[in-house]
């Protein structure tokens, strides 16, 4: 069975599935592509506000397909270095859509499918859940900006020790480092991602767009150039019609209903 990326929506929240349960949901070219166009669908549906990343069955994603790797070492090193734009695409295409997207991670997430769960914007796993940089392990190095997430969030010893041993952890381990939003019973990751989803759907849209771009880019602006963006992000939601629907509903103590 061919690797795909399956797409469904529940509510208002675009749910994507990783599907090559032969290979334990091992990601390759297609589903990279396949990514970035449903991110690109999902963005011109105002009926979307956000976006669930799953795998199918028990599996979030192992990785990169080992076999496809190997072979690969027989071609151009070109081929290799363009199947991992692809991953990188996806990446990217992740981090700067203006939705909030949500990993919801069942059993393992290894190698490129770690790396894919820390590019989302909100992590929910299951107790029972690995994760693992796997890379060293055959001999390989870090892709799909995992090197980069992880630095981002904890001290270069503790990355270190994550990347060069390629050791598993935990999703409470994780937690306790701030990178896991909500660990579930075995089983439970998708909908509880669905249930922190329908949370984020009930805000104002711009308003959620505005926070993801600002908190990117906090990394790397300096503060003056932030305290610009952020002027500019908040002048122009307080002129928007959701401002206006935001504001009154909480001086009338009502609950806020945004288009």
């Amino acid at each position: 069975m061919a690797a795909e990326l399956k797409s469904a929506t529940q509510g208002r929240t675009m749910v994507l599935t990783i599907s090559n349960p032969e290979m334990r949901n091992a990601l390759g070219p297609e589903i990279y592509a396949a990514g970035v166009e449903a991110l690109n669908v999902a963005d011109s549906n105002p009926e979307v506000r956000s976006v669930v990343i799953t795998g199918e069955g028990s599996t979030f994603c192992a990785g990169g397909n080992l076999q496809r790797l190997l072979a690969n070492r027989a071609q151009p090193r070109e081929v290799q270095a363009q199947s991992i734009d692809g991953l990188h695409g996806w990446i990217e295409a992740i981090r700067t859509f203006p939705k909030p997207v949500i990993a919801a991670v069942e059993g393992a997430a290894a190698g490129a499918g770690f790396s894919l769960a820390l590019a989302c914007d909100f992590l929910v796993a299951a107790e029972d859940a690995v994760f693992v940089m796997a890379y060293s392990s055959v001999g390989l190095s870090p892709d799909g900006g995992g090197s980069w997430s992880l630095v981002q969030a904890l001290p270069r010893q503790a990355v270190n020790e994550l990347l060069m041993f390629g050791e598993r952890i935990g999703p409470l381990r994780l937690q306790q480092f701030g990178m896991v939003n909500r660990v579930s019973a075995p089983g439970g990751a998708l909908q509880d991602a669905l249930a922190l989803a329908e949370r984020l759907n009930e805000r104002a849209p711009n308003a959620i767009a505005s926070i993801k771009e600002l908190v990117n880019d906090a990394a790397v602006a300096p503060l003056d150039r932030h305290l610009a963006s952020e002027r500019e992000h908040f002048v122009r939601n307080l002129y928007h019609a959701n401002g206006g629907i935001g504001i009154q509903a909480f001086l009338a103590r009502q609950k806020p209903e945004y288009p």
